[in-house]
């Protein structure tokens, strides 16, 4: 069994960059990211936490984040203006953001699928353990959504 701080160490990093693909938003990725490991431990203890637990939790804290957010949008009058210069940015932040917003056009399976195989910690067969389809359905979904990927980073060019 891994103690829990291993575990945390063994896997923040991995779980960070899943959120961020997820949300688009380093800020948020971080609150959800010690969100998820906050409720991983209250809920299953120092040794019941699992990676595939973990980016479940993960990944729900991004639908409830993200449902939440359309309700404030709703009853906001105004959106918040666009606080992003990418003048001030160094070229290799221009091109990470340029992807980041290519995958927030991706579709939610699209994404979650792409950002799980992206983690390089899960097999197919356990990304579609995780989401309740077939290995080759994975497959060929994440085969069509980095084509999608490329196509729309191509069309940004």
């Amino acid at each position: 069994m891994i103690v829990f701080q291993d575990f945390y160490r063994n896997y923040k990093d991995s779980l960070l960059a899943y959120l961020l693909r997820m949300t688009g938003e380093y800020e948020a990725s971080r609150d959800l990211m010690q969100e998820s490991f906050t409720r991983c431990l209250e809920r299953y203890g120092r040794d019941g936490c699992k990676p595939s637990l973990l980016f479940t939790i993960a990944r729900n804290a991004v639908y409830d984040r993200s449902r939440h957010i359309r309700v404030q949008e709703r009853s906001e009058l105004q959106r918040r203006p666009e606080s992003v210069h990418p003048e001030e940015h160094h070229l290799l932040r221009e091109e990470y953001r340029r992807v980041l917003n290519a995958i927030q056009q991706l579709n939610p399976d699209e994404k979650d699928l792409l950002s799980l195989a992206a983690t390089g910690i899960y097999s197919y067969r356990q990304i579609a353990q995780q989401v309740g389809i077939s290995e080759a359905n994975v497959k060929v979904k994440i085969h069509r959504s980095r084509m999608k990927l490329k196509k729309l980073l191509d069309e940004g060019e």
